[in-house]
């Protein structure tokens, strides 16, 4: 048959819709239609084409369908009847083996069993990519967003004025065109996203195309993928053997979270800013090996599940200090090491305005003065009060400053702190003794006042007696 002839077979009502479905839309009422459902139609693999692809546009019905036809923004393709599938015959194709922009628009389908036309299918955009120079996607603040919280999406290109579009992969489908509100400035179109929920999570690509040529778009932009944090509850972090560590010696960051999760992620940052990517790792356990000055600094972890891009809340920051950077500073107890109230003087010949005090086998992190007196000899007291036998144990501190101050100095000799406690022991049997005494002095008189007036009372008897 050839590319215009139609189909014998098909009604006088039927024809005329056929060849005015371009130019008179509205006669479709004319035809014996509304009886038949409006059939599906897809593309296969995608709706968005490269240049020279192939692709296939399926329409198919609810029933068992005598022909199909397809329509270009609503002119006839042809009014050949479609491939039917070999695996149903409640579905036939529309093969495209080289997809041009001849070939862009939007497509709709019908079928025609006997004389009668069911409706058309919804509309299908067929758009052709890599037709120009692929824009660039960031997002801001950052692509790591917690959960409540907004991102700007923005896709810039060297086209001084086009059209932005944005779209999101899923799993198993075709690209999802995000139809959000964007703001064009010169050269760059701004999706505004959230307040951000876990269906934001995912990877985004953009395009751009001209005004005049809608359905000719550019390559697509690299991807971005889009982390919402705080969907889940955060966990701990924890160093082993201790976040104060000694330049050259091994650390290993331990991420603590309930069950469940195959996912951990470790970030770094001394400001504690949101991060700009989490890559995960199946291990809870991250090894940092031989630490140098690098490693110091405030970390956190996070958790997630099976590559969700759904996170969990950041866990409570960890800071792991670097020893060894500096001269070590010298360590001294006032009025001595063994006493009941006592100041520890952490003192540096050499400028630094931050001192930390550690106590060996400790887990709380060092205490952290900073310099008040920037007189020579350099120096700040730690006051332990009110000191108990628990205080009791070896002390050193460190030197720094404040503008790194994860990195410390070498360790003071240690210094031995004794908590004397015999003094208020004796105090406290003293005190028992003489409450002991004092008990026994009121009950000896009470019995000899008891003991008084019983025999003032006898006399009394006797004389009523007699009487």
């Amino acid at each position: 048959m050839a590319p215009g002839e139609l189909p014998r077979k098909v009604a006088s009502p039927t024809l005329t819709v056929l060849l005015c479905l371009g130019l008179c839309w509205g006669l479709w009422d004319q035809a014996q239609m509304g009886t038949l459902p409006k059939p599906s139609i897809w593309a296969d693999p995608s709706p968005m084409v490269t240049k020279r692809s192939r692709v296939t546009i399926w329409c198919q019905a609810s029933l068992q369908a005598d022909n199909y036809y397809l329509y270009k923004d609503r002119l006839i393709v042809s009014l050949e009847t479609l491939d039917t599938s070999r695996d149903s015959s409640n579905k036939a194709g529309f093969s495209i083996t080289s997809m041009s922009s001849h070939n862009v628009g939007k497509y709709q389908c019908l079928y025609q069993i006997g004389e009668i036309l069911s409706q058309p299918s919804d509309l299908l955009p067929l758009v052709m990519t890599g037709q120009h120079e692929a824009p660039s996607l960031s997002a801001n603040p950052g692509p790591v967003v917690a959960l409540g919280g907004n991102v700007s999406l923005s896709c810039s290109s060297s086209w001084p004025r086009g059209s932005y579009r944005l779209l999101k992969e899923r799993e198993a489908d075709a690209p999802q065109h995000l139809e959000w509100m964007f703001r064009r400035e010169r050269g760059q179109g701004i999706f505004h996203v959230g307040p951000v929920n876990t269906s934001h999570a995912g990877t985004y690509r953009c395009y751009v195309s001209p005004q005049s040529y809608p359905d000719s778009w550019s390559h697509p932009s690299d991807p971005l993928h889009l982390q919402v944090t705080g969907v889940y509850k955060a966990p701990s972090l924890s160093a082993m053997p201790g976040s104060l560590v000694q330049s050259g010696d091994s650390l290993t960051l331990q991420c603590h979270s309930e069950t469940g999760f195959d996912r951990f992620a470790l970030t770094k940052d001394e400001e504690l800013r949101a991060p700009q990517s989490l890559e995960g790792q199946p291990s809870p356990n991250f090894l940092l090996g031989s630490v140098s000055h690098t490693h110091g600094g405030q970390y956190r972890c996070y958790c997630e599940h099976k590559l969700s891009s759904t996170w969990s809340a950041p866990s409570a920051p960890l800071g792991v200090l670097i020893t060894g950077i500096y001269e070590k500073p010298s360590l001294s107890a006032w009025p001595g090491t063994s006493v009941k109230n006592v100041t520890l003087q952490c003192r540096s010949e050499i400028w630094f305005d931050t001192f930390h005090l550690s106590k060996e086998g400790s887990l709380a992190p060092p205490q952290v003065l900073h310099l008040q007196d920037r007189a020579i000899p350099y120096q700040v007291n730690f006051t332990l009060s009110p000191v108990t036998s628990d205080l009791e144990g070896t002390y050193q501190c460190y030197s720094s400053n404040s503008n790194s101050s994860y990195l410390l100095s070498q360790p003071s000799d240690p210094l031995e702190l004794l908590v004397s406690v015999s003094n208020s022991q004796d105090y406290t049997m003293e005190n028992l003794i003489r409450l002991g005494i004092s008990a026994l002095i009121l009950m000896v008189l009470g019995v000899l006042l008891f003991q008084a007036r019983h025999r003032q009372g006898r006399p009394q008897d006797a004389a009523g007696t007699s009487t």
